[in-house]
């Protein structure tokens, strides 16, 4: 199993736990506040490392005391950070609402995410030469993926886009991406389509296919999750377990799911890794520190 470069967010997530999430023009009073390292991009990152695989991570940080959080995060969880760069900007900020049935909703400020721009990339494409896989999200600016995209398939390697916050994907995104992750709401987005059952669902997907997406996998939440590629279409049930907070829910199944594909290339195992994988960062709160072990995974029944 070779390193995997991950290109992405770092943010600090505030979380804010309620009773419900407030509507719009409504007022309601929080239980509690945290502050808790996240970010998409590093979510997956640290996932990844904590489940034994060897992770180089891409992206920036601001010049304020976030960054410390959120470094040492990384670092401790075994991501090697030396490649990050701080610039004169505000680190990543994600301002999460939780209530007491674990969902949620989330506000992006980029900050420093935002310049995480093709020169820094290029400064760095010989870590993308090195790499297994490089994974993505749309965290950061979607030029910057769309160049490293191409930087990773000069190079043959197996590209991964989690497309979160959900853009209309355009065709060089596509022809550059080997597997696509979205959840049934990005999904519904980037397809243009509304999803209503398992057929608009498979449809939704099919059509993706039809436009020469060659993987996608669908993360379904308590339903379990999808795989559609040219030739197959397979429903994956989920494990069923108690929630508490599902905010990395999708960052560990993506975790869980690279770190054993690069492994053994069996998309069964690896979306059965990932789904135990998320099903243990459910149980537990916050973005980071829901992440398992690769003991823990292994352990799950």
């Amino acid at each position: 199993m070779g390193n995997i470069v991950v290109i992405g967010s770092i943010n600090l997530d505030l979380v804010v736990k309620v009773d419900e999430i407030p509507k719009i023009g409504e007022t309601v009073m929080g239980n509690s506040i945290s502050q808790i390292p996240g970010g998409k991009g590093a979510n997956q990152a640290v996932a990844m490392a904590k489940l034994g695989c060897e992770v180089d991570f891409l992206g920036k940080v601001g010049n304020d005391s976030f960054a410390d959080i959120v470094l040492n995060s990384m670092e401790e969880s075994g991501v090697n950070i030396k490649n990050i760069k701080s610039e004169n900007a505000s680190t990543g900020i994600a301002v999460i609402n939780v209530d007491k049935n674990a969902n949620n909703n989330i506000i992006v400020i980029a900050g420093a995410n935002g310049k995480v721009d093709e020169a820094y990339l290029l400064e760095n494409e010989e870590i993308i030469e090195k790499a297994e896989a490089v994974v993505f999200q749309l965290e950061i600016p979607i030029e910057t993926v769309k160049y490293g995209l191409r930087l990773a398939k000069k190079h043959d390697k197996l590209t991964i886009l989690n497309p979160a916050p959900a853009y209309e994907l355009d065709d060089e995104i596509i022809e550059n991406v080997d597997i696509i992750i979205p959840n049934e709401h990005e999904l519904s987005r980037i397809a243009n389509k509304e999803i209503k059952d398992e057929n608009s669902l498979i449809g939704a997907c099919k059509m993706l296919i039809g436009k020469n997406v060659k993987r996608i996998i669908v993360t379904l939440g308590e339903k379990g999750a999808l795989y559609v590629d040219e030739h197959v279409t397979k429903m994956y049930p989920s494990n069923k377990v108690k929630a508490v907070d599902s905010t990395a829910a999708g960052d560990a199944f993506i975790g869980g799911f690279v770190a054993n594909y690069t492994k053994t290339y069996d998309i069964d195992d690896a979306i059965d890794m990932g789904q135990k994988t998320a099903a243990i960062s459910i149980q537990r709160f916050g973005a980071q520190t829901s992440l398992p072990t690769l003991e823990e995974v292994l352990n799950f029944k």
